[in-house]
């Protein structure tokens, strides 16, 4: 059945929340998968695959693109650097399409700067701070590690070099750092603080260490970008995939500053239409409009989603998205996203993987009985996952348990 939105005479357009969730999963590439020659449009069009666990990232534009195999990011990362993976929104790795690398970063930048003012707070001079920005941004002009960064840095600057215990996770190894008067910087808050001025990337893997460069110095035919051009291009990339939204979401997914959030909505506000759906208000870029009133209600349809997919964390609330008592069991402590069942749009349940030979395991955990219809599509995506990996074959369990 069609539902098509209207636009009363005050030009709020009324949808309906289906309309909503079909307009979402069409432009994440969930309902019908995108030709192989598409993939990088697709990245694009999804604002980035979080990339903190590499392999997710990888398995989320899987199952969004035909044919995708593990070589393909072998090529497109290290060979022809067609996609790179940098801290963007939320200040967290994500996998892009080169061409968008300066608007993803300067776009977020807003949060990078929070580590500057953070800085500047513990009583670093603003002076030397910048010029340690400066050294650092001209020790990425090749791929460098860590260590490697700390020591050109201290070397430039002739500043003394010490080191930081920790590391995340109950981690206490001793990293390498750099001392600016009384303050400890370690490589890697190095490379957080620079994304507030440049547009840092990984560099080729050296063993089983990274490597960090600009990417003016390694992406093919760099395109840069002014900030404040960058921002609104990320809110158009946001806008066309996860809204309608609002600025309060539009914080949610990039973790800039509220404020900063409503002023570049303002600066768009010639190109952007109020929509309403289920007494809640956001806006839609006025091109992306037509797409989302002339959307049908989907068909039923279920996908599995990888750890951290993005499909998860479009919005500030997740009401949208499951049921409160289960939002946990989704969102799990020190930011970890599960693997989960999505069908028509909502979290349907998590699931789990083994492997026992050439044989795929999935163990699916759902809330509610799955159809048969789900099932099935569930299958088929268990299907793409084992060839993606290389596996010979899949097997459900759980499927019919809720």
């Amino acid at each position: 059945m069609r539902h098509r939105g209207k636009v009363p005479d005050r030009g709020v357009a009324k949808v309906t929340p289906d309309q909503v969730s079909a307009f979402r999963l069409a432009r994440h590439h969930l309902l019908a998968p995108a030709p192989l020659r598409d993939r990088l449009r697709v990245l694009h069009d999804i604002g980035g695959a979080q990339a903190q666990v590499l392999s997710s990232a990888e398995l989320s534009l899987a199952l969004r693109v035909r044919g995708l195999r593990r070589e393909t990011f072998e090529q497109a990362l290290w060979k022809d650097r067609s996609m790179v993976r940098a801290w963007c929104m939320r200040r967290t790795l994500h996998l892009l399409p080169s061409a968008d690398l300066a608007v993803f970063v300067r776009g977020s930048a807003g949060r990078a700067e929070k580590e500057i003012r953070w800085a500047l707070g513990k009583g670093v001079n603003r002076k030397a701070l910048e010029g340690l920005l400066t050294a650092t941004l001209d020790a990425l002009e090749e791929p460098v590690t860590a260590p490697e960064l700390v020591q050109r840095v201290a070397r430039d600057l002739r500043l003394p070099q010490d080191t930081w215990t920790g590391g995340g996770w109950g981690n206490a190894r001793k990293i390498p750092s750099v001392r600016l008067g009384r303050q400890l910087f370690p490589g890697g808050y190095l490379l957080h603080l620079v994304g507030a001025r440049g547009d840092i990337c990984h560099g080729p893997p050296r063993g089983t260490e990274s490597t960090y460069v600009r990417g003016e110095t390694w992406v093919p035919r760099w395109r840069d970008t002014t900030r404040e051009r960058a921002e609104e291009e990320l809110l158009r990339i946001y806008l066309g995939t996860y809204g309608p939204a609002d600025p309060r979401d539009f914080v949610g997914w990039s973790r800039i500053l509220h404020r900063e959030a409503v002023s570049i909505f303002h600066r768009l506000e010639d190109e952007l239409v109020p929509v309403e759906s289920a007494g809640r208000k956001g806006w839609m870029v006025r091109r992306d409009l037509p797409a989302l009133l002339d959307r049908d209600v989907p068909s039923p349809s279920a996908r599995l989603l990888p750890n951290f997919d993005v499909f998860l964390l479009g919005h500030w609330g997740r009401d949208h998205l499951a049921r409160s008592e289960h939002l946990p069991r989704v969102y799990r402590p020190q930011g970890w996203v599960a693997p989960t069942i999505l069908e028509n749009g909502r979290v349907a349940g998590v699931w789990s993987q083994t492997t026992r030979g050439r044989e795929l395991r999935i163990r699916l955990e759902p809330f509610h009985r799955l159809s048969r219809s789900a099932e099935a599509a569930l299958r088929a995506d268990a299907a793409e996952v084992a060839r993606f990996l290389g596996l010979e074959r899949a097997t459900l369990t759980g499927a019919r348990s809720g």
